[in-house]
């Protein structure tokens, strides 16, 4: 039982440096052919925007707000996908030291 508590301390630490190592890792989701590009942490905390300045000259409100949301949500996607296989492999590794669980 002592060893199993050992286990899941090791797997809170396991996935606490998981967490921290995502938080450098950079994806960038863009849109209107790169006009818009939010850039991202992989624990999906939106780091930085970025609009090209002409935008405002050939684009109305909904349209620059429209271009927001899509970079946003693809870079939000990538960041899933990044945490998820991060996390993933994190537990597989931990995983061993738990019969009945691989």
């Amino acid at each position: 039982m002592f060893d199993q508590l050992g286990k899941m301390k090791e797997l809170q630490g396991k996935m606490e440096e998981v967490k921290n190592r995502l938080e450098t890792i950079t994806l960038i989701g863009e849109s209107g052919n790169g006009e818009v590009r939010v850039m991202c942490n992989g624990n999906r905390r939106v780091k930085n925007i970025h609009i090209n300045h002409t935008l405002f000259k050939t684009a109305d409100s909904e349209q620059i707000e429209e271009l927001i949301v899509v970079a946003t949500n693809r870079a939000l996607e990538q960041a899933d996908r990044v945490n998820e296989a991060e996390m993933q492999s994190a537990a597989m590794g931990m995983l061993g030291g738990f019969p009945g669980l691989k």
